[in-house]
């Protein structure tokens, strides 16, 4: 007489393997069709921003051989094309590209004597949130002593403050446009205090705190002996 199969725990995961199989084929069946589009989307996709971005490193990599050739040209005092090369730069979608060209443009213009373009564009650079504060500071800087006779001193010092700070990398610069506009308003004793906080800071260039102990001096403000530059 025959023996009923022994149901034991092999014997259920058996069952349970085909059925998940089973089941599985029946799903790839009726949805096959949408698995395989979304993969060849996916698959798209994927290698389309990888060309991009292959693709912006290859134009930004153009861009910084041909800014390095028009600065070559600038320096050899063959400015021909550069305004044109450089505006062109301008619009790069490389923050670097875009700034150093803005600032070039800028420099062109001024050997040019075309000031108001020089400061429309430093400006522009300053107002730029899109670029680190280190490129719009600078810009904020060159515009401002650009601009400084025209403007009122109140603004200047309004404009400058959180860059006329004691560690600020443009201490030295922003400190002497504000403490001169300061000098301006007829604060003296003010001006010769941050004339002095100049002269004192260590991070500032030397030439630039030796300038500060003679005006903080002249203002009755001993700042300090002035420091020695080094020989050339």
């Amino acid at each position: 007489m025959a023996q009923p199969p022994e149901t034991n725990e092999t014997f259920l995961r058996e069952v349970d393997e085909n059925l998940r199989r089973d089941q599985m084929r029946d799903f790839f069946r009726e949805n096959g069709t949408w698995l395989i589009a979304a993969v060849v989307l996916f698959l798209a996709a994927s290698g389309g921003i990888i060309w991009w971005k292959q693709y912006q490193v290859q134009v930004h990599e153009e861009q910084v051989e041909k800014l390095a050739q028009v600065y070559k040209d600038v320096g050899s005092g063959s400015i021909g094309q550069a305004p044109q090369q450089l505006d062109e730069l301008s619009s790069s979608g490389s923050k670097a590209v875009r700034a150093s060209a803005q600032f070039a443009r800028a420099a062109v213009a001024l050997q040019q004597g075309d000031t108001k373009l020089a400061t429309t564009t430093y400006t522009a650079i300053a107002n730029d949130d899109g670029l680190p504060e280190p490129y719009r500071h600078a810009a904020l800087i060159r515009q401002t002593a650009l601009q400084f006779d025209q403007l009122k001193p109140a603004e200047i010092i309004s404009r400058l403050s959180p860059l006329a700070k004691p560690g600020e990398p443009w201490f030295g610069t922003a400190g002497e446009m504000t403490a001169l506009a300061m000098m301006k308003q007829g604060n003296n004793r003010q001006a010769a205090e941050l004339f002095a906080a100049i002269a004192r800071d260590q991070t500032v260039p030397e030439t630039v705190r030796a300038r500060a102990v003679q005006v903080a001096s002249s203002l009755g403000v001993d700042a300090g002996s002035a420091p020695r530059t080094q020989a050339q």
